[in-house]
């Protein structure tokens, strides 16, 4: 690695034990996302009051999102990667 990947490394947020990693595959409206997970399981995902206009949510972003513990299908956005910061990720091998 150069000496300038090093200095573009960040440290990222990284999940907690009840989060994961999960790729946005289609808006549903509503505040709600598809999303693949890194489990593999599909899930629909809820983007909370708190990022809402805030925070905005495409297709293929990279998020993390956490299961709800009742409805395993369903889960809760919790936290949206940056393009680079999903590059990243990536890389070192997190989320393929």
């Amino acid at each position: 690695m150069s000496d300038d990947e090093n200095e573009r490394r960040r440290d990222l947020r990284m999940p907690n034990d009840d989060e994961v990693f999960a790729v946005v595959t289609n808006m549903l409206g509503a505040n709600r996302i598809r999303v693949r997970c890194a489990d593999g399981v599909e899930r629909t995902a809820r983007i909370p009051g708190r990022m809402q206009k805030r925070i905005w949510i495409r297709e293929d972003d990279v998020v993390l999102v956490e299961p709800w513990d009742w409805q395993d299908e369903k889960a809760d956005v919790s936290w949206r990667y940056e393009k680079s910061e999903a590059d990243q990720l990536r890389r070192e091998g997190h989320i393929q």
